[in-house]
């Protein structure tokens, strides 16, 4: 199943994409706003602000990734992490500074939820520091919840959830002591 986003009310629509072939246009009206878009298949651009088309980078999981496991509001999301702080919340059209947006209707977590922090230790290895934004219902680390400025070291395999949703800190294999 292949996910759009309405471009104007940014609801989620479904489709299976199999069943077309690459280069077809697909039309849609969103049952949300009724707004009507088009999706071409198989297409590796996008069209940036100045009418110029630009090819889709594919994601970079060299600093690991978090994969949401337990979400039953959503799908299961593979998503990459970066070097730095990286800012974990609920994708919504108008937020900006959240750089893991989770596709999600979960109301009990924050548009910028938690952060993780990715550095580089003098051998090379990745430290991964697991910190609250601050938001509203907190952020667990193994069913245990995070003090106020309260920051935890995590390795692979951390079971974090926030809100009603769930995930699993991966980091790349060649990366691990």
């Amino acid at each position: 199943m292949k996910r759009v986003f309405c471009p104007k009310c940014d609801n989620q629509l479904s489709f299976d994409e199999t069943k077309y072939p690459e280069g077809k246009i697909i039309a849609f009206v969103c049952p949300q706003c009724g707004s009507q878009f088009k999706v071409k298949l198989g297409r590796k651009t996008v069209r940036t602000k100045t009418g110029e088309e630009e090819e889709v980078k594919e994601p970079d999981f060299s600093c690991g990734y978090i994969s949401v496991i337990e979400n039953g509001f959503a799908f299961k999301q593979d998503l990459p992490l970066v070097m730095g702080d990286n800012v974990i919340g609920r994708r919504n059209k108008d937020t900006d500074g959240v750089d893991v947006p989770i596709i999600t209707s979960d109301p009990s977590m924050g548009r910028k939820h938690c952060v993780i922090n990715v550095k580089e230790d003098k051998q090379g290895r990745l430290i991964y520091t697991l910190r609250d934004f601050p938001s509203l219902t907190g952020t667990f680390l193994r069913s245990v919840i995070l003090g106020k400025k309260e920051q935890a070291r995590i390795e692979d395999g951390a079971v974090v959830t926030i809100g009603a949703t769930t995930f699993i800190l991966h980091v790349p294999e060649d990366r691990v002591e």
